[in-house]
C-alpha cells in the first residue's frame, strides 16, 4: 500500500483544557515547519524551549519542541512535537499555523498506519495501539502493551518460520526429485505438519482471551419476568441502570451497560422477560431480545427459585440448551433450606450473595483462565484468519499421509502461509489496512 509523502499534521491530545497540549508533525517538511515557528535550527532528540510565532512574528504560545530525525522515530519519517498550554484554543491556533506552514490535517490513525508501512510496527501493534487507549480494564491495557510490544507478532512468526522450513521441504522434493541431494522422509513432513497443527491451536486459545479483552463479551441476560434480571444488571454495573419494579415485564426493550467483570469487559444487556406477548410493544421488545440472544457470547438464564418446587434437579428450567448458556438461580435469600444441587449457580442479586463466585464464572466462561502475564490483545480477525490458516494445514496433512502429489500439499501450504501472514499485515489488501486505522483517534 503506497502513501502520499506529505507532511501531516493532528493535535495529539485530547479535547478539553489541560496543563498541556501536544501536536504532532511528521512528513519530509517538518524541519522547515519547526524553524518557521520557532526561528531556531533544531537538534534531533533535544527539548528546544522556545516561543511558537504566528504569520505576522507575534507569539501564539511558547513551550518545548522535540525532533525526531528519520528513520529513528515512531512513523520513521522526520517528526516533530510541539508541547503548549492545553486550551483548545491555543492548540487549533498552533495547529492553523503549522498548516498555513506547509502540513495538512492527518486522517485518523495516519501516524499509526506510516509506521506500519516504513516497517516500524506490524498490523498487529498498529492494533494494540488502539487497543491500548480504548482498555477498559487494568488487564486489558496490560495485554495490549504486551501485544505493543510485539509477543503476539513473535508467536505468529515462530509458527511462519515452521510453516516456511516446511515449505522448503516439500517444494525440494517437487523441484528435484532426481537430483542427488538431500532430502526429508515423508515421517518427518508429517511430524512438522502436526507440530504446526498444535502450535496454531495453542495460539487460538491465547487470541480467543485477547479477543475478549480487547471487544469485550456480549452477555444477555434472559429468563422469565421478575427472575431479577434487572437487579442483576444493577449488581454487576454497579449503577441503576435498569429499572427494577416487582410489576411483571417492566423491561420492555434491551438494556446496555458496559462493565468490567474479574478484569473482562463485558458489555451487558437486560433484556424483556420471555412469555407470551401482551401488546405489541411487548412483543417488539421481545423480538429485539431474541436477536441480541442470537449474537451473544454468553446467555446469562436467571431463574427464581422462589417460585420453583423441588426436587430442583429434575426442573426443565435448570436444563441449559445451549453450549453459551449459564443457568442462575437467583433470589436465594427468600428460600430457606434450599436443596439445589452444588454444580449449579445460586445468587441473590439483592443482597448480594454468591456474586463473587458468579463473577469468576462469567470470567471462565469468556475464555479468561486468569489475569496471565502471557495474554494480548487480539481482534476477530486474527480468528479468522488462524481458523483459515488451521483449514489449509489440515488439508495438508491430510495429503501428506495419504500420500498424494506434492503439488498439492505445497499448495496447501503456500495457502496456509499466505493467510497466516494477514495477521501481521505481510499480506493484506488496502481495504483492510484502511478499515482497521479509520478506527484510530485523530494524532495516532
Amino acid at each position: 500500500m503506497s502513501y502520499n509523502q506529505d507532511t501531516i499534521a493532528a493535535i495529539a491530545t485530547p479535547n478539553g483544557r489541560g496543563g498541556i497540549g501536544v501536536i504532532r508533525v511528521s512528513g519530509p517538511d517538518s524541519v522547515r515547519i519547526g524553524l518557521g515557528l520557532t526561528n531556531k535550527v533544531l537538534e534531533p532528540r533535544v527539548a528546544t524551549f522556545s516561543k511558537f510565532f504566528g504569520e505576522a512574528d507575534q507569539a501564539i504560545d511558547e513551550g518545548l519542541l522535540i525532533y525526531f530525525r528519520k528513520p529513528h522515530s515512531f512513523t520513521g519519517e522526520d517528526i516533530i512535537e510541539l508541547q503548549g498550554h492545553g486550551g483548545r484554543v491555543v492548540m487549533e491556533m498552533l495547529l492553523k499555523r503549522v498548516i498555513q506552514l506547509g502540513a495538512r490535517q492527518a486522517n485518523p490513525g495516519e501516524f499509526s498506519q506510516r509506521a506500519f508501512l516504513n516497517d516500524k510496527i506490524d498490523l498487529t501493534q498498529a492494533e494494540a495501539i488502539a487497543d491500548l487507549i480504548d482498555s477498559a480494564s487494568q488487564e486489558a491495557a496490560l495485554a495490549s502493551v504486551r501485544s505493543l510490544q510485539g509477543e503476539f507478532s513473535q508467536k505468529i512468526n515462530s509458527l511462519l518460520d515452521k510453516l516456511i522450513r516446511l515449505r522448503v521441504l516439500i517444494e525440494a522434493d517437487l523441484d528435484f526429485p532426481e537430483d542427488d541431494i538431500e532430502v526429508s522422509n515423508n515421517t518427518q513432513f508429517q511430524h512438522l505438519a502436526k507440530e504446526i497443527l498444535r502450535d496454531l491451536d495453542n495460539i487460538l486459545g491465547g487470541v480467543r482471551e485477547g479477543v475478549a479483552l480487547s471487544e469485550g463479551v456480549a452477555l444477555v441476560l434472559t429468563g422469565k419476568p421478575n427472575a431479577g434480571k434487572s437487579s442483576l444488571m444493577n449488581a454487576l454495573c454497579k449503577s441503576d441502570t435498569s429499572i427494577v419494579t416487582d410489576i411483571p415485564g417492566t423491561t420492555t426493550d434491551v438494556v446496555k451497560e458496559n462493565a468490567v467483570i474479574a478484569g473482562v469487559p463485558f458489555r451487558i444487556m437486560d433484556t424483556a422477560g420471555m412469555r407470551m406477548a401482551a401488546n405489541e410493544i411487548e412483543a417488539e421488545g421481545l423480538k429485539r431480545a431474541s436477536a441480541e440472544i442470537d449474537r451473544s457470547d454468553i446467555i446469562l438464564r436467571l431463574v427464581d427459585v422462589s417460585q420453583m418446587e423441588p426436587p430442583y434437579e429434575v426442573s426443565p428450567e435448570l436444563r441449559a440448551e445451549d453450549p453459551r448458556e449459564m443457568i442462575v438461580c437467583n433470589k436465594i435469600d427468600l428460600v430457606k433450606d434450599l436443596e439445589i444441587p452444588e454444580d449449579y449457580l445460586t445468587i441473590s442479586a439483592k443482597t448480594g450473595e454468591g456474586l463473587d463466585e458468579l463473577k469468576q464464572k462469567l470470567s471462565e466462561k469468556a475464555g479468561i483462565s486468569s489475569a496471565s502475564a502471557l495474554t494480548f490483545t487480539a481482534r476477530s480477525r486474527h480468528i479468522e484468519a488462524i481458523e483459515e490458516t488451521r483449514l489449509h494445514m489440515l488439508k495438508a496433512s491430510e495429503l501428506i499421509e495419504a500420500p498424494s502429489s506434492p503439488d498439492l500439499v505445497a499448495e496447501e501450504l503456500r495457502l496456509s502461509q499466505k493467510t497466516l501472514s494477514r495477521v501481521t499485515g505481510a499480506f493484506s489488501s488496502d481495504d483492510l489496512l484502511g478499515e482497521i486505522f479509520q478506527n484510530f483517534c485523530i494524532g495516532k
